[in-house]
């Protein structure tokens, strides 16, 4: 996934997800406290730096363990963790709040949002997995929470509005991790709606979560290229200029598998800048594309000589021709040495295999539909996902599934930069 952008995306800080001042804490009654004890709970809630926060907030509770306030120095003792930026502490804190409050949505919200940042930052597919189905677990419980009889409706609505999305994007990017795209569209349909319009515009988790729902779209089963090629657009369109071109491609690669072509694209940028949504002007302005069987046709009927054929319309017309089609293209081609860019999947000494086609570099993980047996093994060979060119010689091809063999393969090196000219001295005036 595009780093550099979802280090600019998650600025936000996911313990900023909660304020630091709480709204529930229950009110200090005199009598009910002790002068010595009043006098420490003073120091906790009076305290404004994070760590002195907690800090006072741990003494309080290690010398008045079943004080009657309890519950609003837990409350403090996670504001201040979390404003001191601590996040195992934050979390620590969360739990215990949470022990005697298992309803309080700021300590669900914080809960929500470590464990998701946690998700976001494993790189073991399994710790990954797993500290986001624990967030998407707070954040189901932080859902279904409802008004405490004590708070008003206009704080309620205050601070609902403030940790819903976190919750929704939480059990979004759990169902996608987990190919459950159904779950994901869901999800991250409801954050996307429990925002204001303006910030699903601006660089942040909403606009990151915006393109994660074009993923959903284009991995559901079969695959939603129309939403997928407006959220797409629209994540592209609002993107940092300098991150555009990492958005872009999902965009370009669902229209021309719904439309065919990249003609009318621009109508379509237009349609995603101005909704959040797809109106249905806009899923009835998009004319789907071709079937297969028709492209095939209409390339062949306006290419008579096959061997004049992109490399892109033979592997098209080889997958998706009928046996006699693909033959007749393939027998144009076979013996003839070709230039295949592509990328590497996988490479064992000489047999290369390379992902060639849009929907074979789209996919994850790549998949290959090129096996090219190449004339020496390479010196240093190509990492995996890297983009190479190779020579090479047609020799064969399977329909179903599509894989296209060549033979006598040679790897394109880049050519070194030639020197920068000496320098050569301004001639001295005499």
């Amino acid at each position: 996934m595009k780093k550099a952008f979802l280090a600019s995306m998650l600025a936000v800080s996911c313990v900023s997800a909660v304020a630091v001042t709480p709204i529930f804490a229950q009110a200090a009654q005199g009598p009910q406290l002790s002068q010595d004890e009043y006098a420490d709970y003073q120091k906790v809630i009076t305290a404004t730096d994070g760590a002195t926060k907690a800090a006072a907030a741990e003494a309080f509770l290690t010398k008045y363990p079943a004080s009657t306030v309890k519950g609003t120095v837990l409350e403090q003792l996670l504001a201040g963790y979390a404003a001191a930026n601590n996040a195992p502490k934050a979390l620590d804190a969360a739990d215990r709040l949470l022990a005697v409050d298992p309803n309080n949505i700021r300590a669900l919200a914080l809960k929500t949002s470590l464990l998701k940042a946690q998700g976001d930052a494993a790189t073991d597919v399994a710790a990954k997995q797993a500290a986001y189905d624990k967030a998407a677990d707070a954040a189901s419980k932080g859902l279904k929470v409802t008004k405490p009889a004590a708070v008003s409706d206009a704080d309620w609505t205050a601070i609902t509005k403030q940790v819903t999305p976190y919750f929704y994007s939480a059990i979004g990017i759990d169902a996608l991790t987990k190919k459950d795209s159904a779950g994901a569209i869901s999800a991250y349909t409801a954050e996307l709606k429990s925002v204001d319009p303006a910030v699903t515009q601006q660089p942040g988790p909403i606009l990151q979560d915006t393109y994660f729902l074009a993923q959903a779209y284009y991995t559901s089963t079969p695959p939603d290229y129309l939403n997928c090629t407006f959220f797409a657009t629209r994540t592209a369109t609002f993107a940092p200029d300098q991150f555009k071109a990492q958005f872009q491609p999902l965009a370009t690669y669902c229209y021309k598998k719904f439309h065919g072509a990249e003609d009318g694209y621009d109508a379509v940028k237009t349609a995603a800048a101005a909704s959040v949504f797809p109106t249905p002007e806009f899923a009835s302005s998009v004319k789907p594309a071709p079937t297969p069987a028709d492209t095939v046709k209409q390339v062949l009927d306006s290419t008579p000589d096959v061997t004049k054929l992109a490399l892109a319309d033979v592997e098209y017309i080889i997958q998706n021709g009928t046996p006699d089609q693909a033959q007749k293209v393939f027998d144009g081609f076979k013996g003839k040495e070709t230039k295949v860019p592509g990328k590497v999947v996988s490479i064992t000494d000489t047999s290369l295999q390379l992902a060639v086609s849009d929907d074979a570099k789209q996919a994850n993980p790549l998949v290959a539909d090129f096996t090219i047996t190449l004339k020496e093994a390479p010196k240093t060979a190509p990492a995996a996902g890297s983009d190479v060119n190779v020579i090479a010689t047609f020799d064969s091809y399977t329909q179903k599934p599509l894989m296209i063999t060549m033979t006598g393969g040679e790897i394109e090196t880049k050519a070194a930069p030639k020197p920068a000219p000496a320098h050569k001295p301004a001639p001295r005036r005499r």
